[in-house]
């Protein structure tokens, strides 16, 4: 079954991968094996009704977030906000975990207890399995009695969570990839203020920025989105990693990519892994990474030099780029009453104004279509242009790959295997086949059956 048989998304359309926590040196091992299986089975439980939900206060709405971008000092003003224009209802802000993956699992586990929250943030990777098992609410079964118009976020942002003819999340913390570069290390190296039009571009310019003390480019470890923040480049260079639900890690052009990015960083390369992407970059270990649009804020305040961003290379113009990042999610198991109230909230924090600020505040996306025309973040963007990027190269991303975005736990068996590559010379073809063996195990045994006919 293709994939637009079923959800419906265009070329232009679909997602910050989760934190993802793995050891890049027990990938091959035991430990590898054991965590994808956790991750893998993690996510298909049983189907619920609204009847086996333990008893909450309806006006008291429970959110479990993981603070994506150091974002918690945000989320609260929004929860301000929100209750003093709705003083009969209060909001009930949790620490659902450091990153993504972990609100996931928590969520997972609370799902077989009686307590849920009534929204939970759910990443690009995450949600499927979740609407796949019946166990998020389609927004379009409360869109109409709060009156939530959906056709007001961005589409293809929305359109991100579509799934047999219905949405099961709202966009909220929304991402892509972004080159970052150190605009002193550019000019001292004689290069123009620019991103690079291509990769072979970078691979020019990569030797002339290094320097004893700065590597030319930084990579992130698994942790730091390597699966997702690669996805872009193994575009650009003919690979993927899957077309539809035909795994193609082992492809001769996924391997080719897989061996230019081992190039980038062997003895006689320019680029590094980082283990704190973000961190390093500002302090000048690297003189160009690609990270989150949710980093952005964080790394314009920490560097000490002029920081520049750019649109991922697109030299096919078939998009180069992946979206990323989490939306919001309402339990299916919760009450009618309760759903209302999410929704109702959700809403509000996703509205024109809170979503500009929560762009400006922390560097995501704003997710309504009108944000552009905000006053106050005309402004902003006029004065902070980096900001603009990620609008910018909107249109030109491109689904993800169903093999990382839809398989539990995939993102952490395909950065797991980068990094092992990368870090401990894995043989790449050897790895990549045990990466496809693995998602193809997981794609039978937990997705396939359940897939609308």
């Amino acid at each position: 079954m293709k994939i637009s048989d079923w959800g419906q998304r265009s070329n232009s359309q679909r997602s910050d991968s989760q934190r993802a926590s793995i050891s890049r040196r027990s990938f091959l091992g035991l430990a590898g094996t054991a965590l994808a299986a956790t991750a893998l089975s993690g996510c298909a439980g049983t189907r619920f009704s609204p009847g086996g939900q333990a008893h909450q206060d309806d006006n008291t709405i429970t959110w479990w977030s993981s603070h994506p971008g150091r974002s918690k000092p945000v989320e609260q003003e929004l929860i301000r906000r929100f209750e003093t224009d709705h003083p009969d209802l209060t909001v009930n802000l949790i620490d659902a975990g450091k990153n993504y993956e972990e609100c996931a699992q928590k969520f997972n586990a609370a799902l077989t207890g009686r307590t849920v929250p009534d929204i939970v943030m759910l990443s690009d990777v995450w949600w499927f399995n979740f609407a796949l098992n019946e166990q998020i609410t389609p927004i379009e079964d409360v869109a109409s009695e709060v009156g939530l118009d959906t056709s007001t976020y961005v589409t293809s942002l929305y359109e991100d969570y579509a799934f047999n003819g219905k949405h099961f999340a709202l966009p909220f913390a929304r991402s892509t990839p972004l080159f970052f570069y150190n605009k002193d290390a550019w000019k001292r190296a004689g290069l123009p203020d620019r991103g690079p039009e291509s990769w072979d571009e970078m691979d020019e310019w990569g030797p002339r920025l290094q320097t004893d003390r700065q590597k030319g480019h930084g990579w992130g470890n698994a942790v730091d989105y390597l699966s997702w923040t690669f996805e872009g480049p193994l575009w650009t260079k003919g690979g993927a990693y899957s077309k539809e639900w035909d795994f193609t890690f082992t492809s001769d052009e996924t391997i080719a990519a897989v061996e230019w990015l081992k190039r980038t960083v062997s003895s006689d390369g320019y680029a590094a892994i980082s283990q704190s992407l973000a961190n390093d970059f500002s302090a000048g270990l690297y003189a160009s990474v690609i990270a989150s649009t949710g980093d952005l804020n964080g790394i314009v305040s920490n560097a000490s030099f002029p920081v520049g961003t750019a649109a991922l290379p697109n030299p096919r113009g078939t998009g180069g780029c992946p979206t990323g990042g989490a939306g919001l999610a309402i339990p299916a198991i919760i009450s009618d009453k309760r759903k209302k109230n999410a929704a109702t909230f959700i809403n509000y924090i996703t509205n024109t104004a809170n979503t500009c600020f929560w762009s400006r505040e922390v560097g995501y996306m704003p997710v309504r279509k009108d944000a552009s025309a905000d006053p106050e973040m005309k402004t902003f963007l006029d004065e902070h242009p980096n900001y603009q990027t990620a609008i910018d190269q909107l249109p030109h991303t491109r689904i993800q790959d169903p093999a990382r975005v839809f398989v539990p736990g995939a993102d952490q068996v395909i950065g797991g295997a980068f990094e092992s590559i990368l870090t401990n010379n894995a043989d790449i073809r050897s790895t990549m086949k045990k990466v496809d063996k693995e998602i193809s195990r997981a794609y039978e045994t937990q997705i396939k059956p359940k897939m609308p006919s």
